[in-house]
């Protein structure tokens, strides 16, 4: 079993995966007369298809615990996911690049508080993994017709710790 050792999620590190969506950093500019602070542009949404829509969805989500086997990842390829916590507790991004053979040895990230993610269109990853405790989420995803969902089972077993 290969073992996948979790990194803290930075811009940087999730370039080639999506977004990171943080206030860290980010443009922002005041709006409300000045009684509000805009954090602008955080992800880029997409959504292609027919009679296609950007949705909002709230999951709740019960926690892993680690160290945690990983045997599939996931990929959606009409449209992007974002997942912004509305928890304190961090939680694991699991994500994979692509290579001729389909999805590459995963990486996995673990978020701080005030973190959430934008997994682009067609970006192989792993399923929402909520850590520390019960965890609701605000997903921002596609809706329409067209299968969305794509799943490839790895043929070895990875260990993220």
């Amino acid at each position: 079993m290969k073992v996948i050792e979790i990194q803290p999620l930075t811009r940087a590190a999730f370039a080639p995966f999506g977004d990171v969506i943080e206030m860290e950093g980010a443009h922002s500019y005041p709006i409300n007369a000045g009684k509000c602070v805009r954090y602008h542009d955080l992800a880029k949404v997409e959504a292609i298809g027919e009679e296609v829509r950007t949705m909002i969805s709230w999951l709740r989500g019960e926690p892993y615990a680690l160290p945690l086997e990983l045997k599939m990842v996931e990929r959606h390829p009409l449209g992007s996911q974002a997942f912004v916590p509305l928890s304190g507790h961090p939680f694991l991004v699991v994500a994979a690049p692509q290579t001729d053979n389909g999805p590459g040895e995963p990486m996995a990230f673990r978020t701080r508080p005030g973190q959430g993610v934008n997994i682009w269109r067609n970006v192989w990853h792993g399923i929402l993994t909520p850590l520390d405790g019960i965890s609701d989420f605000i997903v921002v995803d596609r809706g329409g017709k067209g299968v969305n969902l794509e799943e490839h089972f790895y043929e070895e077993t990875f260990l993220i710790r």
